[in-house]
């Protein structure tokens, strides 16, 4: 193992904001200032945690825009383990306390927390680790994160997935040894996982010629695939046959490691037991609600009043600039509201690349998919349904009621890819905090860092709020984010009762389907993703809520400008709610007293 003096990763190139390869703090706090001195010290710290952060999490680094390790994978070898342990102890023991500016203050915080998750990860057979699908992702999205945006010439890119595929047989061995048991919708989601590696590896692959790659390259990358496709068929192998004899009922992480989450990671000040009793108040009054207006919409449930957005859709032709028009009328009224500052960063709605298509309903494959925190385009891409005219008739009739104007308007534009996400992103980019800057950006199975749960999908449906007060939606749409409003509650109340082992995954299933309306595959989906990682559902609910509470307590103060309260919020970058609502709470007030 490593000790704490050891070097953190190979020597890498300097990255903008670093100081620790310019300045040797410690030969120059003689003669600097206390306060520099400080400051210096806290940068030393964050470089450190950051060089290791990419080191050891390689995918990860290609997600965010830091490419020194594209070629790399994550070594989960009992040495790779032990090493990122000492390394991580290591980073705790030597965070320097209360010293630097605000943001580096804020950033140590963060980095702390998000420390003593990774290690309750790597010492738990309940954490990702014990998890097949961990290995499965970590392999099919190495190598397609290196195709989803045009970030260094394809030669490069397609040298380092080379790399990256024949790394992939000793990732899937370091996935036998370390899983020797896991529960049974886990040990499924892998299975879907190596059909959507070996699909990608085959018609993948093959269809990469249509995004640049030439054919000299698609036949080094078929050569390179065929090392790979032979892991993931063995890995499939050895879940269906020794796994499955052996299979756990591990869904539960338990209470301690939920109160580590809803401390450490987005710095809750409430206790699971009260999140559990306010999301079932919010609950209650949001059935009610839905159950009262269904009348309004002449049916008598929620689901047949909902049901009734599937029949209002765009035609084929009109499916794909439904998409840019609904972007620019969002816009348009934020600007005309004054609502916040919408940047300059572009959304090309597209349909999804052929070489993903094929294999992306078996993975986690987004289609707003955060850009890179550093390096990103000047147009993101955002992928959507393909819907084309040769297409069947009653296939294009049932992508476009999947796809309706209800769709594309609450999720595709204002939830992802306009003032949700894609807003908050764009300000995350330019924070001071470095971990503000990079934590929500997505990665192979989840965002970069947990911290950024209660920002990144409390702003975005907070932002939904926010357009339905200012009449971007119908009443029927408006209705129906009444209903998921229901579903954000439920997930919070599954969240904290199956990690504290008092709901058992098939009740999990059961308190979707009757209290959220969830038919029982999506309800298996969203327990499954439930289990995998605790105090992740539940940051919907208690980040939308704290920003609504932030609001409503500064507007009641003197000068309140909601344009201003919004940029001064998203300026924080992808950090808990909980301390931006902190900060600027605390900021306020001394801005009266003065």
């Amino acid at each position: 193992m490593a000790s704490e003096s050891d070097a953190i990763g190979p020597p890498r190139r300097d990255l903008p904001g670093e100081v620790a390869g310019r300045l040797a703090h410690t030969a120059m706090s003689t003669i600097l200032s206390p306060m520099t001195a400080d400051l210096l010290a806290a940068a030393e710290w964050l470089d450190r945690f950051f060089t290791a952060y990419h080191f050891r999490r390689p995918v990860n680094a290609t997600f965010i825009g830091r490419h020194e390790y594209d070629a790399a994978l994550p070594d989960y070898s009992d040495r790779g383990m032990g090493d990122t342990v000492a390394e991580m102890e290591g980073l705790l023991r030597s965070a320097p306390d209360g010293v630097g500016s605000p943001s580096q203050r804020l950033d140590v915080r963060l980095a702390k927390g998000f420390l003593k998750t990774q290690l309750w990860e790597f010492g738990s057979g309940q954490g990702p680790l014990g998890n097949p699908s961990l290995y499965t992702g970590e392999a099919v999205f190495g190598v397609m994160s290196l195709f989803l945006s045009d970030f260094a010439p394809t030669g490069h890119r397609v040298e380092a997935a080379i790399e990256r595929l024949h790394a992939t047989p000793a990732l899937l061995a370091q996935g036998r040894a370390n899983v020797r048991e896991a529960p049974t919708e886990w040990v499924q989601r892998a299975l879907r996982e190596c059909e959507g590696g070996l699909t990608f590896l085959s018609d993948g692959i093959a269809a990469l010629g249509a995004s640049g790659v030439s054919s000299a390259q698609i036949e080094a990358l078929s050569s390179a695939g065929a090392v790979a496709a032979q892991a993931f068929a063995d890995f499939s192998e050895y879940l269906r046959i020794e796994i499955r004899s052996n299979e756990s009922d591990g869904y539960s992480a338990g209470q301690e490691a939920l109160d580590l989450h809803i401390r450490q990671a987005h710095f809750l000040p409430e206790d699971a037991s009260e999140i559990v009793h306010y999301a079932e108040v919010e609950m209650a009054a949001a059935r009610a609600y839905v159950m009262q207006h269904a009348v309004d919409f002449g049916v008598t449930s929620p689901e047949a009043a909902v049901a009734g957005l599937a029949d209002l859709h765009p035609k084929t032709a009109g499916y794909l600039p439904r998409y840019a028009s609904e972007w620019k009328r969002v816009r348009s009224l934020a600007e005309r509201e004054h609502l916040l500052t919408w940047p300059d960063f572009p959304i090309e709605y597209a349909p999804r690349p052929a070489w993903s298509r094929a294999a992306a309903p078996y993975l986690y494959f987004l289609f707003y998919r955060s850009p890179a925190a550093y390096g990103r385009p000047p147009v993101h891409k955002y992928m959507v349904t393909p819907i084309e005219a040769e297409m069947p008739a009653d296939l294009q009739s049932d992508l476009l009621r999947a796809n309706n104007d209800s769709a594309i308007l609450l999720n595709h534009v204002i939830h992802h890819g306009g003032i949700g996400h894609h807003v908050q992103n764009w300000h995350a980019f330019q924070a001071e905090s470095r971990v503000g800057q990079m934590a929500a950006v997505d990665c192979a199975s989840r965002t970069a860092m947990q911290c950024a749960g209660t920002m990144a999908e409390g702003w975005a449906c907070y932002a939904t709020d926010l357009m339905a007060e200012f009449g971007a939606l119908t009443p029927l749409q408006e209705y129906a984010e009444r209903q998921s409003r229901v579903r954000m509650c439920a997930r919070a109340v599954v969240d904290v009762r199956l990690h504290q082992g008092r709901m058992t995954f098939e009740g999990a299933v059961n308190y979707y389907r009757a209290h959220a309306g969830m038919s029982e595959a999506a309800a298996t989906g969203e327990v499954t993703k439930n289990s995998m990682f605790p105090a992740m559902a539940l940051m919907y609910l208690m980040g939308t809520n704290g920003i609504h509470s932030l609001r409503r307590e500064l507007a009641r103060r003197p000068g309140f400008e909601l344009r201003d309260f919004h940029d001064r919020f998203l300026s924080y970058g992808s950090v808990p709610v909980a301390l931006i609502a902190e900060s600027m709470t605390h900021a306020e007030a001394e801005d009266r007293d003065k």
